[in-house]
């Protein structure tokens, strides 16, 4: 089994389904409400543990009753959480409203993720011992940064996703080996909104690229080597939410067990096409099982 850390944000999603999102001042009558496990770090954990990763989770919960829920959710989907601490206040949530054409927005309260600002006894031994350390930016910066020093102190690959966008420290460019934003945050990044040229510009700093682009794919750069675009599978989206984190997640696993890049970019895209047909976050994930036949039937091509 491929190993991997992650190291990030635990929260539960507060989501909300309406026909159209409202605009500013507007109020709007909504279809349904859910509350599911999610947050980009558990979301890749989760993901990548369905999809037969090895996955232990590094970060916080609250000390409340959706700390228990996210908890049990993550060691349900055979995350260990033996280093997800439980601190005192509440747990991280984000407010999703979800739209009937599978668009979100969505605002993050922190909780219990801000906490989190370096790496606790143990951590760096989880690090040293995964193949993948996978990073996000809903922890403060000084705990991204510690876990990116740490991998590549110990020669583990990282995976950073710069999301939500804001500007990176040089170090933890450094220290990444590959960035994995979407359009809108590669744009944010480099300022450039022409996929090609972002990445290009990203690639001064870190040695590889993956740009997702909703339904048009993904592409992958790297230095020294030509750019690869990869179509995504063509599906009707219900719910876009974790469909970024689920590509990530089946990314890693693919990378770990030594697929060409073009084979676990093509692995993960089948991974995100299957989650986006499904409503919520950590509960449209689908499994390794899912993945490999929906890739073999063609229509992930």
């Amino acid at each position: 089994m491929t190993a991997i850390a992650v190291l990030g944000s635990t929260n539960m999603d507060l989501v909300a389904y309406v026909p159209k999102a409202p605009r500013l001042g507007e109020t709007v009558t909504g279809r349904a409400f859910r509350t599911v496990p999610g947050g980009k770090g558990a979301n890749q954990a989760v993901a990548a543990a369905r999809l037969g990763g090895e996955v232990v989770m590094i970060g916080a919960v609250g000390a409340d009753g959706f700390g228990v829920r996210l908890r049990s959710a993550l060691a349900a989907a055979g995350v260990e959480t033996a280093a997800l601490r439980t601190v005192e206040g509440p747990s991280g949530t984000a407010h999703i409203t979800v739209d009937d054409e599978g668009g979100n927005s969505i605002i993050v309260v922190p909780g219990a993720n801000a906490r989190v600002t370096g790496l606790e006894p143990g951590d760096d031994r989880r690090i040293a011992a995964a193949g993948a350390l996978l990073l996000q930016l809903e922890l403060p910066l000084e705990a991204v940064l510690a876990g990116a020093r740490a991998a590549r102190a110990h020669r583990v690959r990282t995976i950073l996703t710069p999301a939500p966008a804001q500007p990176l420290p040089a170090g933890l460019l450094a220290a990444t080996d590959l960035l994995v934003p979407n359009e809108h945050e590669a744009a944010a990044l480099t300022g450039l909104t022409e996929p090609h040229r972002a990445a290009s510009a990203l690639l001064r700093d870190v040695p590889e690229v993956v740009i997702t682009l909703g339904a048009a794919g993904v592409l992958y750069a790297a230095r020294g080597r030509d750019p690869l675009s990869v179509p995504a599978p063509r599906v009707r989206a219900v719910d876009t939410t974790a469909a970024g984190d689920t590509f990530v997640g089946a990314l890693a696993v693919a990378l770990g067990e030594g697929r060409p890049v073009p084979d676990a970019l093509r692995w993960a895209s089948a991974a995100a096409a299957l989650s986006v047909q499904r409503p919520g976050a950590q509960d449209s994930m689908p499994t390794r099982a899912e993945t490999d036949a929906f890739a073999a039937s063609g229509a992930a091509s």
